[in-house]
This record gives C-alpha cells, structure tokens and sequence, in this order.
C-alpha cells in the first residue's frame, strides 16, 4: 500500500482542475511522486513501492487528479529505468530530470517530496525536455554485453595479475620452469600442473597457478563469447557502422549505446555531439573570443571517438591529409584530432538515424 507523504487522495475540485504534471523520485525500493497543476499548484505527494503493483497504484493515484500526459523522472537510466518504462506503454510521456543544484537544495532543503515536485515543475516550466531512452530493444541488449565483457575483463586483468604474484614467490624450481613464458604459454603450462592436496608452500602455490590459471581460461571463454554477440548485434542493427574504416565492434557499441533505441530524441547531430562530448563551449568574454573543450557528454563515447579517430589518421589516407592541412593552417595537432572528431560524430549521427539514405562520403572533412 501507498504511504502518504502530504496528499493521499484528491478531492473532487482536484479532480476538475484540468491536466497535471506528475514528477517522480526514484530510489531502489520506494519511489515518491508529485503532482501539480498547469497553474504550478502542488496537488499532492505520496510514495508506492518500486514493484510492478507500485507503478500501477502510482499511475492510477495520478489520473485520479486529472488528464495525465507528462512526467518528470529522475534517474531513468537507472533506478526509475523500470517505471518510466510502464509509464510510457500506458501512452504518458516520460521525461528525464536532472536531480536539483546543490543551490536550490540548500535554500529549500532536501525530502524525497520536494525532489519529486522539483522534477513536476522543471517539466511544466520546459526546464527539462529531454526524452528518456527506451532501453527496451537492442541497443540495450549491448549494453548489457558490454557491462558483462567490462567486468569480465577487469576481473581475468586481476588474475593475471595475481598468478603472476603467486609465481613470484614460489619455489625456485617451480618458478624456473615457467620463466620466459608468453602469456598463453605460462597460462597453458599452469593449467596443466597436477592437481595435488596443498600441505606446504610448494604444493599449495601448485594448486594456486592451476586453479588461477583455469579461471582464466574460463573468463577469456566468456570474453570471446561477448565479443562474438556484441559483434553480431550491432551487425544486426546498424551493420554500416562496422563497414566505415575504424570503427570496430566495441566503439560502435559504445556509440549506440550512447544515442539509445530511440536515436530519434536527438534533434540534430549537433545534440549527438554534444552528447559525447566533442561539441566545442563558447568560452568568450569582452574582446576574448575563444571555444573551450567540452568535458561533459558520455566519456565512453568520446573515448570511442578518439580511438576511431586515432585508426583513421593511421590507416586512411583523407583523415591524414585533413590533419596535414589543419596543421599548416596554424592549429595544433590535438586541436585538429578534436575537430576530426566532430566529423566522424556527424558521420556516425546520420548512420544510426537514417543508415539507408547515408552517403558513403557523408563525413569526409576534404570541404572543411
């Protein structure tokens, strides 16, 4: 049941009073909700269980106020990820809330209910307008493989490391047969030791390097496998991205998991851009005029984006000639990778928006 914070139920004047605005702040268990009328008046709070019966009982308490066709939710990406999702298939239009400044939480204070009437206001005031992603199609389905393909690389990074510790320290003998080894080898050559019962240093260093060096036998498995379907999603669902010279399956990944299943919230590519990062910031006072770089966006993406970068000035012949030219004009050679940069975002922006009617020389910087 729903836990009243200020206004359980409305009356029958609320219910008259035309279309609200729902805001929500979503926490891993409990979720808070607001609603406010058009005229900006707080109508009612109340908090419901993060479950599927919650987000129900939070719809229906809504409408009860009135026509409901916006809310604000924090944290879609996450923890209010699941509700917008529901809220969406009942046809209201979810909107993404960034949680308040430190400023105005310091002069209001801070309670689960004024955040979520922060998120009903910023809504009605067109303060916030982005649109939530999806996160229902196969985009997400690669960031889960990437998540996956993350954590078992770090985690087959610290067994390495690990083994390696463990040999350091062993018995002359035993170490010396495995010195020099490249990787593969030394991994192979200890998952072949004999499996024995650890009753002293030696025997128990033995059992260590073997039962390491199957885990990473296992975690290189799993690794493999995750690249074989990140590969053949992003085949799937945007197979002209890997046709493009330097972009491999992980930077294409990271790409479209950045724009979403639903590329079409972003209204231009220059919002693509500035969503990972590569869009320069006017930073021009009195008779300076300048543009800053930009540190804000998605870092993965940006990331994507300089190791794209980074392959075309080594293998492509046009990206070079961009930079040579760039560089005679006066900029510095980092300066010309940020605007290569800006290129290839435009290049990928119209590859994932529209990839049927893409030129294949749509990103060239030659006219720049």
């Amino acid at each position: 049941m729903p836990s009243v914070l200020h206004t359980a139920l409305p009356s029958p004047d609320d219910a008259l009073a035309g279309e609200v605005v729902l805001g929500v702040d979503t926490h891993k268990d409990l979720h808070v909700a607001a609603v406010i009328t058009t005229l900006g008046a707080l109508l009612g709070s109340c908090a419901f269980t993060a479950t599927r019966a919650g987000y129900e009982q939070l719809l229906t308490w809504a409408r009860a106020f009135g026509p409901l066709q916006r809310a604000g939710v924090e944290c879609t990406g996450s923890y209010g990820a699941a509700l917008a999702r529901h809220l969406r298939t009942r046809g209201v239009q979810v909107i993404e809330v960034n949680q308040p400044d430190k400023a105005t939480r310091r002069r209001r204070g801070k309670t689960d209910a004024i955040d979520a009437e922060a998120a009903a206001r910023a809504v009605l005031s067109g303060r916030a307008t982005g649109s939530m992603k999806t996160g229902d199609g196969p985009v997400e389905m690669l960031r889960i493989f990437k998540l996956a393909k993350a954590s078992a690389i770090k985690a087959r990074t610290q067994t390495i490391n690990q083994l390696k510790a463990v040999l350091i320290a062993a018995d002359p003998a035993l170490r010396e047969t495995l010195t020099g080894l490249s990787n593969p080898i030394l991994f192979r050559r200890c998952a072949e030791l004999p499996p024995t019962t650890p009753n002293d240093v030696t025997s128990a260093a033995v059992y260590t390097l073997r039962l390491l060096a199957h885990r990473i036998r296992e975690l290189t498995g799993e690794i493999r496998d995750l690249e074989h379907r990140i590969t053949d999603a992003v085949a799937a669902h945007t197979p002209a991205l890997l046709e493009r010279p330097g972009i491999g399956p992980d930077s294409a990944a990271a790409l479209l998991v950045t724009a979403g299943d639903n590329p079409d919230r972003l209204h231009s590519e220059a919002s693509f851009a500035a969503l990972c990062g590569v869009s320069p910031v006017q930073a021009s006072s009195g008779k300076t005029h300048r543009r800053r770089l930009n540190r804000g966006g998605d870092r993965q993406a940006n990331a994507a984006l300089y190791r794209i970068t980074l392959s075309r000035l080594r293998w492509d012949q046009r990206s070079r000639d961009y930079l040579d030219r760039r560089t005679a004009e006066g900029k510095t050679r980092r300066e010309a990778i940020r605007c290569l940069k800006r290129y290839i975002a435009r290049e990928i922006y119209h590859l994932i928006t529209s990839p049927a009617s893409t030129p294949s020389t749509q990103s060239q910087p030659a006219a720049a």
